[in-house]
């Protein structure tokens, strides 16, 4: 299989969905806080909702133009199996990184907030990171299992799979390393410190490396008949 490189066209889709889903991140974080009047618990569904349904869109959208990425996990993951380039999947997370950032900052403008902040909010500790790589783990199992069996199914399933796990992780499922990094820059209600990104992503890693032994021992990998 010849493998070409990344285009000009997947590159701005990397960039703009993962700019619109960090858009939605923060921004529906910033609307549920001030909408739910103290209560974390509205506030988190209205956060979970949107961007599960914010996620089914953009891959529905962006997925036939560059996979539909936005994450560096899924990325590499990629690229270790050997379904891109590690230069495209350089490139990815280049991208990925960038349109994460845009998206806080227009999450942001949008609500008349100062463009770029110092995130205040501790998210640090074994029970979170735990808790990150299994976000992590079970994102990428998703996607593996879903694009072998259904693959037309690929959207609803990641966007269930977040909203699910916005709830059942301690740490509200970052599972993104270029979210959390972005996140870093927010002090609304998605927002973490900057000095709690390296333990979150170190998490994340791990779980997405895990993720791809289990995905072939599950036969996720194995090519169709």
């Amino acid at each position: 299989m010849t493998l070409q490189p990344a285009s000009p066209r997947a590159l701005l889709a990397e960039t703009l969905g993962t700019a619109l889903l960090l858009a939605g991140v923060v921004g529906s974080g910033i609307m549920g806080e001030r909408l739910a009047q103290g209560n974390d618990a509205v506030a988190l569904l209205a956060n979970a909702v949107a961007t599960g349904a914010l996620l089914v869109v953009l891959i529905w959208m962006l997925g036939p133009v560059s996979g539909a990425h936005f994450n560096p996990l899924v990325s590499a993951v990629m690229a270790r199996l050997g379904r891109m380039t590690w230069r495209t999947c350089a490139l990815f997370i280049a991208c990925q990184v960038i349109g994460a950032m845009l998206g806080v900052m227009l999450a942001h403008a949008m609500f008349d907030l100062p463009l770029l902040q110092t995130g205040i909010k501790v998210r640090t500790g074994a029970s979170q990171w735990l808790a990150e790589a299994v976000a992590a783990f079970g994102l990428l199992l998703t996607i593996l299992g879903v694009a072998r069996h259904r693959p037309e199914a690929v959207a609803a399933s990641v966007g269930l799979y977040i909203t699910a796990a916005y709830w059942f992780t301690a740490s509200t499922s970052f599972a993104n390393p270029a979210v959390t990094l972005a996140r870093a820059f927010t002090t609304s209600f998605a927002g973490l410190r900057p000095e709690d990104v390296l333990g979150f992503a170190a998490a994340q890693i791990i779980g997405a490396a895990l993720a791809v032994p289990i995905a072939r021992a599950l036969g996720f990998l194995d090519k169709p008949e």
